[in-house]
């Protein structure tokens, strides 16, 4: 925090002021662009239905796992990146969860019919990429989209090999 508080010009008391703890500004910071990524892998994947949302999230999932900065987080400081990125009480999981749950919404209106109701579902998507993704953040960064996507896809509902 103090770098960034350099880096803008202002006092570390200020950005304490703004955002609080550490563990709040780097979840409020992870929880924004990990939002807009979604939003915007979404926009780019173009479609509808479980394909689409499939590959959106396999691309979301992909860029996670392909990350340096997120991987440095997890490998350097796994207690911390593990509260930060998984914690139901923070920032990070619910917003993620609820752009997820956005995301079926809108298909929902366009005639998907998803296998449970879509805050389950997106909770449930996003608490196994938590696992595929950072399962091994004791021993490093375990990354593991490919099978992440198998998973994902018989939650939607949709062959895995779709996208």
């Amino acid at each position: 925090m103090r770098a960034i508080a350099r880096e803008l010009g202002l006092a570390r008391a200020t950005l304490h002021r703004w955002f609080g703890t550490r563990e709040l500004f780097l979840g409020g910071i992870i929880a924004a662009l990990g939002e807009e990524r979604l939003r915007a892998l979404r926009a780019r994947v173009g479609g509808s239905g479980a394909p689409a949302l499939l590959a959106s999230f396999d691309a979301f999932n992909r860029e996670l796992a392909g990350t340096a900065g997120l991987r440095a987080f997890v490998v350097q400081e796994p207690e911390l990146a593990l509260r930060v990125l998984t914690s139901g009480d923070g920032i990070v999981q619910p917003r993620i969860v609820a752009t997820i749950e956005g995301l079926l919404d809108a298909e929902v209106r366009n005639g998907y019919a998803p296998p449970v109701d879509p805050d389950l579902l997106a909770y449930a998507i996003v608490r196994l990429a938590e696992a595929f993704l950072y399962s091994d953040a004791a021993t490093g960064f375990h990354g593991d989209a490919e099978r992440l996507r198998q998973v994902e896809a018989a939650l939607l509902g949709v062959d895995s090999e779709a996208i």
